[in-house]
C-alpha cells in the first residue's frame, strides 16, 4: 500500500470505481471504436468531483492533494487506455492555468474544467521538432491586448471538438488559451 494514500483516498477510489463500472465500462468498446469520450462523460466526471480535484475551492474544486490524482488516474487505466488523457486535462493542462493563468483566466477557466463543461487540449507538438520544447518554432509576439501566434502545430492531444487549446510558443512561456 502506497504510503501517501489514507483512508480517504481508499474511500474516493471506491466511490470512483462505481462510477466507472456504471458510467465508463459499459460503453468503453463504442468509445474505443467512435475515437472519443463522449462529452456527456466529462460532465458527469465534474458533477461526481473526479475532474482536477486539487483545483482550489475558491474555482470550483477541492484543494485535494496529489493522491486523489493518483487514484484517478490508477483507475481509469483500469478502463482502458483511451482514457488517459482524462489525466492530460487534470493533471498536465489545467495546472499551467492554474499556475501561470491571471486571476482573470483561473476564474473564467478554471471552473469550466473542473466541471466537465471545457475540456482542455495541449499543443506543443511540432513538424521537425517533435515534443522538444527548446525546438519549437511557434512565436507569439503581443500586439496590443492580445498575442499573435504563428507557427504549426501537429499531434495535438484532446483537440477533437475543443475550441481551447494550451500552446507552446518558443519566445519564453505563454499562457495561450
Amino acid at each position: 500500500m502506497a504510503t501517501y494514500l489514507h483512508e480517504e483516498h481508499h474511500i474516493f477510489r471506491e466511490a470512483f470505481r462505481k462510477f466507472l463500472q456504471k458510467e465508463a465500462y459499459p460503453f468503453y468498446a463504442e468509445w474505443e471504436k467512435q475515437g472519443i469520450i463522449p462529452r456527456e462523460f466529462w460532465r458527469k466526471m465534474g458533477e461526481n468531483g473526479f475532474l482536477c480535484p486539487w483545483v482550489d475551492e475558491a474555482y470550483g474544486g477541492f484543494g485535494a492533494d496529489f493522491g486523489y490524482s493518483v487514484v484517478i488516474n490508477e483507475e481509469l487505466e483500469r478502463v482502458g487506455a483511451s482514457l488517459v488523457g482524462i489525466g492530460l486535462h487534470n493533471d498536465i493542462v489545467v495546472p499551467y492555468i492554474a499556475s501561470y493563468g491571471t486571476e482573470e483566466q483561473k476564474k473564467k477557466w478554471l471552473p469550466k474544467c473542473v466541471s466537465g463543461e471545457l475540456i482542455t487540449a495541449i499543443a506543443m507538438t511540432e513538424p521537425g521538432a517533435g515534443s522538444d520544447l527548446a525546438g519549437i518554432k511557434t512565436t507569439a509576439v503581443k500586439q496590443g491586448d492580445h498575442y499573435i501566434v504563428n507557427g504549426q502545430k501537429t499531434f495535438i492531444t484532446l483537440s477533437i471538438g475543443r475550441k481551447t487549446s494550451l500552446k507552446a510558443a518558443g519566445n519564453g512561456f505563454r499562457l495561450s488559451i
